[in-house]
């Protein structure tokens, strides 16, 4: 199946497009093969593609001050990577999005994307749909690492994405946890005692 019509199965989760709509899609949305730890994004640039992932995994983070890496967000098949608030500002964005697999995705640019809202209304409420998911989800992590034990985290993690538990290392997990390697792996070990 190409790409391209991967796209416009996952528009039909929201508002189906018509053959005009697939068209203007077809036209403005460009594939790329991305190299396992190649970056999508990197701090200080400005983000200039909304990514829509093919197939592979990437992960959205942020480096502190003392250069420990801290995993935001994990991208796999049929989800978006951006940093919001660079794309739409056009400043220089302070996270980086790096491929933990080869990928395939489909990037549209800035230009693009504000014309496809205008001239096609459809994508306005797609993309407000797509982002107050994410929103959602963001929230529901924000609550789990204020509340949450790490345990609870890991599980609710699990339990949200099961699909990526066994298909990271565990050293990505962690981080996206906030824990060490280490501890996860001890909360794993307990976990399968119980």
């Amino acid at each position: 199946m190409l790409s391209i019509e991967k796209l416009n199965i996952h528009f039909n989760n929201f508002l189906p497009l018509n053959d005009e709509e697939f068209d203007a899609i077809a036209s403005v949305f460009v594939e790329r093969r991305i190299r396992r730890k190649q970056f999508l994004l990197q701090q200080g640039d400005v983000c200039r593609h909304f990514t829509f992932v093919i197939t592979g995994c990437a992960k959205m983070f942020a480096v502190d001050q003392n250069a420990k890496a801290h995993n935001i967000q994990f991208i796999i098949e049929n989800e978006w990577a951006t940093d919001l608030s660079s794309f739409y500002s056009e400043r220089p964005s302070q996270l980086y999005i790096e491929a933990v697999e080869s990928m395939i995705v489909l990037q549209i640019s800035h230009d693009d994307m504000l014309n496809l809202y205008t001239h096609y209304p459809k994508f306005d409420r797609n993309f407000r749909v797509i982002i107050e998911q994410k929103y959602i989800e963001l929230q529901d992590r924000v609550l789990q690492n204020i509340s949450a034990t790490a345990e609870q985290r890991y599980l609710f993690f699990v339990g949200q994405f099961p699909h990526l538990a066994n298909r990271l290392p565990l050293s990505q997990i962690a981080s996206y946890l906030g824990i060490t390697p280490e501890f996860l792996s001890t909360i794993r070990n307990n976990l399968v005692k119980k």
